[in-house]
C-alpha cells in the first residue's frame, strides 16, 4: 500500500508540474498577444503571420516572460506595454517588448507627445505676435497681414 501511495504522489507531483506550466505558458502568450494588439494586429493575424513565417511567435516569449517577472502580474505588464504603446506611436516610433524594460524606470514618467495645433486662415498660415498683441496671416508672398477676421474663419490643424 505505501508503495501505491508514493507513486500516486509522484505522478500527482508530475501533473501539477505540467498544470503549472501550461498555466504560465498561456499568460506568457497572453502578453505576447497583447503585445501584438497593441502593433494594431488581430489574433487572425497573428496566426496567419505565425504560419507564413513573418512573425516568429518563440523570438517574444522569453522577453514576455522577463517582463512578467519584472512586474509582477499580467495585468501590471499589459498596463506597461500600453503605456510604451502610446509614448512609441505619438513619437512615431518602432517599439518591442524589449523596450518596456528599457523604459521601465521612467514608466510612470512617459507621456504621449502633445498634438500641436496651428491657426490657418483660407490655407495660409496664422502667427501670433506677442509685441503688438494681434494675429497676423502670411499669405503666399511672405507678407505678415493683420488678421481682421472672425474667431470662427480660423482653422485648426494639426501639424507635424
Amino acid at each position: 500500500m505505501a508503495k501505491k501511495k508514493i507513486k500516486k504522489t509522484v505522478e500527482q507531483k508530475k501533473a501539477a508540474k505540467k498544470l503549472k506550466k501550461e498555466k504560465e505558458e498561456t499568460v506568457i502568450q497572453e502578453i505576447v498577444n497583447h503585445y501584438f494588439y497593441s502593433k494594431g494586429l488581430t489574433l487572425g493575424q497573428i496566426k496567419n503571420n505565425a504560419k507564413k513565417k513573418k512573425i516568429i511567435y518563440s523570438r517574444f516569449t522569453r522577453p514576455a516572460k522577463q517582463l512578467l517577472e519584472l512586474a509582477g502580474s499580467v495585468k501590471k505588464a499589459k498596463a506597461a506595454i500600453n503605456k510604451v504603446a502610446e509614448w512609441a506611436k505619438s513619437r512615431n516610433l518602432d517599439y518591442a517588448i524589449e523596450t518596456v524594460f528599457k523604459k521601465w524606470l521612467e514608466l510612470d514618467r512617459l507621456k504621449p507627445k502633445e498634438v500641436v495645433k496651428k491657426p490657418f486662415y483660407q490655407g495660409d498660415p496664422m502667427v501670433w505676435s506677442e509685441t503688438k498683441r494681434k494675429l497676423y496671416v502670411i499669405d503666399k508672398t511672405g507678407s505678415w497681414l493683420e488678421f481682421a477676421g472672425k474667431e470662427e474663419e480660423i482653422e485648426w490643424r494639426i501639424v507635424k
